[in-house]
């Protein structure tokens, strides 16, 4: 090698960084200095990208809409034409190639969407009803509530369960199969009792059972304290099946108490009943002692943690399972606002359809089991 030393490049000049490929002046100027802004610019910025932000939402929120009643007026048309002149299956293919001919740039016009438009009109005979709820959730939800949802009821509970709390598409499913609204509201509580009419009724509706929390992996369901920091690991997931409203604060939160110390297992804040809810978890059954534990926890928590502008707290025990009428006896009279609920990390109601005539059925087994074991007695 050589001792020559390689020419350094040259920096950049300015006029440089500010031009473009074909040497023009760049068209945006260098931000002013702050110093020289007035005093209110940087409140009068943050509110004008907040409406930006509206709007564009508005416009996207608006732009769905008019899909989806687009979608429902196409469908509605099938459906009558299907009826009065008898279309097939033929006629809508051709439907689709004449659209998709028409408008090349435009989504959604195969013949199977065509399809959902038609089941969608089917669903749905009152247009007031669609404009109301189903338009203001994305197509593809509705795919989902077609899909996965007999009735009107049920679909209609989760397309605006979906509006209020903004659920994803995939979302939307995870809760329809863990059948959100069948276990909404169904905690064993004392509410009625220990909290205002409008009070009981929204905080009765916040609970649910039983909570599945087949997230938990590996934890062993039998260890407490390894479920809860599952629980605290999986913190997205929990509060997924806890609902809306509910904000994490702490694990093993201390309480001292006397000359004693006692932790809370889990500490929520409720963001609409505007209060702490303590949950306390079991991996055995109810055992009305849990009611006296949680009664002291809740008091304990007004008296230490409670600003003077929060509700009463709540207790949410939850339990490896439960005789409803004990858990009914063990809080009858209390002054304390608890709601008792099951917790169970996975529940099997059927087989995927795909799934069906694949496994074997227990009869099954059981007969091949009978079959090997004579097999085996006919060798000895």
């Amino acid at each position: 090698m050589t001792g020559r030393k390689r020419k350094r490049p040259s920096k950049p000049t300015m006029d440089r960084q500010v031009r473009g490929v074909a040497g023009k002046q760049a068209c945006f100027p260098a931000p002013s200095p702050v110093l020289d802004m007035p005093r209110d610019y940087a409140a009068v910025l943050a509110a004008l990208k907040e409406r930006i932000r509206e709007t564009r939402l508005r416009t996207v929120l608006s732009a769905n809409a008019a899909l989806v009643l687009l979608y429902w007026d196409m469908g509605r048309t099938i459906l009558d034409r299907q009826e009065s002149e008898g279309w097939g299956a033929r006629v809508i293919d051709r439907l689709s190639a004449d659209l998709r001919a028409a408008f090349p740039d435009m989504q959604g016009l195969s013949p199977r969407n065509l399809k959902y438009m038609r089941a969608f009109a089917a669903a749905w005979s009152d247009r007031a009803i669609v404009q109301e709820v189903l338009a203001q959730i994305p197509w593809y939800h509705n795919i989902a509530l077609l899909e996965k949802l007999p009735g009107t009821q049920e679909r209609l509970w989760y397309a605006r369960k979906s509006r209020e709390i903004g659920w994803s598409h995939n979302i939307l499913v995870l809760q329809i199969g863990a059948d959100a609204r069948g276990r909404q509201g169904k905690a064993i509580t004392n509410f009625p009792a220990t909290l205002p009419p409008a009070e009981s009724d929204m905080a009765a509706q916040v609970f649910k059972d039983p909570y599945l929390f087949d997230f938990l992996g590996t934890a062993d369901s039998r260890r407490e304290r390894e479920v809860e920091q599952a629980l605290v690991d999986h913190i997205q997931h929990f509060l997924l099946e806890l609902g809306t409203g509910f904000a994490f604060v702490g694990r093993q939160v201390l309480l001292e108490v006397g000359d004693q110390d006692f932790y809370i297992d889990l500490l929520f804040y409720h963001l609409k009943l505007r209060c702490y809810v303590v949950i306390e978890l079991k991996a055995t059954p109810f055992d009305p002692a849990f009611v006296g534990q949680l009664n002291l926890y809740l008091s304990a928590t007004d008296d230490l943690l409670r600003h003077p502008d929060d509700k009463p707290t709540i207790g949410l025990l939850l339990c490896r399972s439960k005789n409803r009428i004990v858990v009914e006896y063990a809080l009858r009279n209390l002054k304390r606002p608890i709601g008792v609920a099951q917790w169970e990390t996975q529940i099997v109601k059927s087989l995927p359809r795909e799934l069906k005539g694949v496994l074997p059925t227990v009869e099954q087994l059981e007969a091949e089991l009978r079959r090997l074991e004579a097999a085996e007695r006919a060798h000895e």
